[in-house]
């Protein structure tokens, strides 16, 4: 596997399925038409991208997602915890996550966040993209992981394919620890504003065509029209399917770092492998609006609670 050119913008694959690290492109400055198509290829054929030696502030990485999308509110439980004048800017720090849920959801998810997931699937129209860059990092440790979910869903048997190509499954925020029964202010988001929808377990991507495996173990709380227990076992099939090594790329943060992912078609998992030595991680994301998915059957996704997430 060898690196590529695009329009001027260099590309080097990082695994077999997933991850590639675009250099040749400076993101603090409007890009150029070309670097901009080029860029959304590479998202599209390795569902997350990399770039190093960035220098970007708050105003800059707002203005480099604008370029690709609309750029949403930080979170829809952000609250007051964004930075001053950048509500679109959502940090993840052990810090901010004390002061955004409480340190209780913090030592039940870790300090970065939850497990494998992709970003609040629990809204009716999940962000299509979300990009983070690097601030403060460990000086080892911190990696996070992302795996494609394309790639995880044709690895499934025909049959298997077949049966949850018609299926739908219920995506809540703090269902994999009932949330809402927490005294931590995680509770009083999830009492007060609950998200959650109902989506297909499998996801027809909007500019691919593909199918992709549209569950995770974060948010997806159950496939409806089954029992418990064969929901339960199915899904732990599927969660064990999309952490295969095989679909993954593990990235290490430097000081400057960026990551841009398709949030339609990969999963991230958040390090938990330095907590315990009190070194300071501090990491700013932005996301954009997406669509409502679509299942194989053409039926849109349906939202029990929380509104559209749209523009700050």
């Amino acid at each position: 596997m060898t690196a590529a050119v695009d329009a001027g913008v260099h590309i080097e694959p990082l695994s077999g399925w997933t991850g590639a690290l675009i250099s040749g492109v400076n993101l603090s400055a409007p890009l150029a038409g070309n670097e901009i198509e080029a860029i959304r290829r590479a998202l599209l054929q390795w569902k997350v991208v990399f770039f190093r030696g960035q220098t970007l502030d708050h105003a800059q990485q707002i203005a480099f997602g604008e370029q690709f999308g609309e750029v949403t509110p930080g979170h829809p439980y952000e609250g007051d915890t964004a930075p001053a004048g950048f509500p679109e800017i959502h940090t993840v720090s052990p810090a901010a996550y004390d002061q955004r849920y409480g340190a209780g959801y913090r030592k039940k998810q870790g300090a970065n966040g939850p497990g494998w997931h992709a970003d609040v699937t629990p809204l009716i129209n999940p962000p299509s993209h979300s990009i983070l860059r690097a601030e403060v990092v460990p000086p080892f440790g911190g990696d996070t992981q992302f795996s494609n979910v394309a790639a995880a869903y044709q690895g499934l048997s025909a049959p298997l394919r077949a049966l949850i190509d018609g299926l739908r499954a219920e995506h809540r925020f703090g269902a994999n620890f009932a949330a809402e029964r927490s005294s931590e202010k995680i509770g009083e988001h999830v009492r007060t504003n609950p998200l959650a929808s109902i989506h297909p377990v499998v996801r027809v991507h909007p500019e691919s065509g593909e199918r992709v495996l549209y569950v995770n173990p974060s948010f997806t709380r159950q496939i409806v029209d089954l029992s418990p227990r064969e929901s339960r076992h199915l899904l732990d099939l599927l969660f064990e399917e999309l952490a295969r090594p095989e679909y993954t790329v593990r990235f290490k943060w430097e000081p400057g770092s960026v990551a841009f992912w398709d949030n339609r078609a990969v999963l991230h998992l958040a390090p938990r492998d330095v907590e315990h030595l009190g070194h300071d991680r501090v990491l700013h994301r932005i996301t954009l609006a997406g669509d409502v998915p679509v299942g194989v059957d053409g039926r849109e996704s349906e939202s029990i609670s929380g509104a559209r997430f749209g523009a700050a």
